[in-house]
């Protein structure tokens, strides 16, 4: 989090894992919230059955992106209330978040389609590295003629590229 004066405030993290591994956690949601994709890399405990673990990440998405917006002071006219939905690219959002244990990393398409990558919180900007897993999203999944939109995806040539992409990441 920034504070005044531009000073960051935040537990110091743990050291990272032997396994070198800083991928953790991908989720996939469309613009209705339905989670397409789910992988996990790297979660040694488990508190919530899937479903809603799906639904608490996308709670936490559509609250952080409607603050984000709400508190943005440069289009104060055009603002709805808080907690309006909004389409994808409309106002402030945000990109990320860290905390002692992990950080989030996020991306919305202009289609609606969010990708949540959850990673080591000493992982770097990961804003270029979403962009290029959506792009294989659509190389993959939204030109295969075989996949249908809103389903989830079971697409065994982009699951084995998103594996070797993620775990490439630094």
């Amino acid at each position: 989090m920034q504070f005044f004066g531009g000073s960051e405030i935040s537990p110091s993290p743990p050291a990272p894992a032997a396994s070198g591994n800083n991928g953790h956690m991908i989720y996939v949601f469309n613009r209705n919230g339905v989670c397409l994709l789910y992988r996990e890399w790297n979660r040694p405990l488990r508190t919530l059955d899937a479903q809603q673990d799906h639904k608490l990440m996308f709670g936490l998405l559509f609250s952080l992106k409607s603050l984000t917006a709400k508190m943005d002071p440069t289009s104060a006219a055009e603002k709805g209330n808080l907690g309006m939905p909004q389409l994808p690219g409309q106002g402030c959002s945000f990109h990320s978040f860290r905390t002692n244990t992990y950080k989030l990393s996020f991306m919305e398409s202009p289609s609606g389609i969010k990708i949540i990558l959850v990673t080591h919180p000493r992982t770097g900007d990961l804003r270029e590295s979403l962009k290029r897993i959506y792009n294989l999203y659509v190389d993959y999944v939204v030109k295969n003629p075989l996949y249908t939109p809103g389903s989830p995806i079971r697409c065994e040539l982009f699951n084995t590229t998103l594996d070797q992409y993620v775990r490439g990441i630094a």
